[in-house]
């Protein structure tokens, strides 16, 4: 399947595409996963966040958020595919969009996230190995993973 990519500066967004990033996490995090949790943090219109967006038409597909961090990484996060558009390879475009947008806007710097367990070995074939032990996050297994710079 074949999207449009975007990667806008937060304050690039406009309300259609805030709404639609904000509603498509709402239906997969809170709703889907069953998980009551603050996903409006206040990092989503802070500082030098981009938002990566694929689109078909009007309609939102696939959506992650980089977000500097003063650890000098990348922090890759809300990975998401709407359930819609699953098993069609989208989560592997996502993921070299992500590397490609974070090396062009942030060079030379490692990235970072926190990865749902059971998908620490998708995450390693983009280059990311994890970091100490799994955690519960909002009730999920979650564990840290970098990929160095």
């Amino acid at each position: 399947m074949a999207l449009t990519w975007t990667c806008l500066h937060h304050s690039a967004l406009d309300k259609a595409q805030l709404h639609c990033l904000l509603k498509l996490r709402c239906e997969v995090f809170v709703v889907e996963q069953q998980c009551a949790y603050p996903d409006i943090d206040g990092l989503d219109l802070a500082g030098d966040t981009h938002h990566l967006l694929g689109e078909q038409g009007e309609q939102l597909l696939a959506y992650l958020r980089l977000l500097p961090r003063d650890t000098g990484e990348v922090a890759i996060g809300r990975v998401i595919i709407a359930p819609a558009a699953r098993g069609q390879g989208l989560g592997h475009q996502l993921m070299a969009q992500a590397l490609e947008q974070a090396a062009l806007r942030w060079p030379g710097q490692g990235l970072y996230l926190s990865a749902q367990a059971h998908l620490t070995d998708y995450y390693k074939g983009y280059g990311f190995s994890p970091e100490g032990e799994p955690y519960l996050e909002d009730g999920i297994p979650h564990i840290d993973m970098r990929k160095p710079a």
